[in-house]
């Protein structure tokens, strides 16, 4: 396995800026499943606030892992969805999701 320096440009650094924290994955996750509008994200992922679905689907926008789309219509209506650097994350996450499993069902 090669070794990876530690820096401000490191690969595992960048991920972890990229998908880091409670809800990332957990959206990217959910919006792989197809374009979902706020209310569809907010159901799908009960425990996190309105405020922090709004807050970390801006952080994904703004990284371009996720698009937003306004339809400019009254009510308003917004959908949210993956961008192919988005979709590039979910071997990423099915290899946690995995991993998981495999140390849940490991006795101790």
């Amino acid at each position: 396995m090669e070794k990876i320096p530690i820096s401000a440009r490191c690969p595992i650094r960048t991920t972890l800026d990229l998908l880091g924290g409670k809800w990332k994955l957990l959206i990217l996750f959910q919006l792989f499943k197809g374009p979902l509008r706020l209310n569809e994200l907010r159901k799908s992922i009960p425990d996190i606030s309105e405020k922090m679905l709004v807050q970390e689907l801006k952080i994904l926008v703004d990284s371009n892992l996720a698009t937003r789309k306004s339809f400019g219509e009254v009510p308003p209506r917004v959908e949210y969805k993956l961008t192919e650097k988005g979709k590039a994350a979910m071997p990423l996450i099915e290899a946690m999701r995995e991993f998981a499993i495999s140390y849940e069902a490991k006795e101790p």
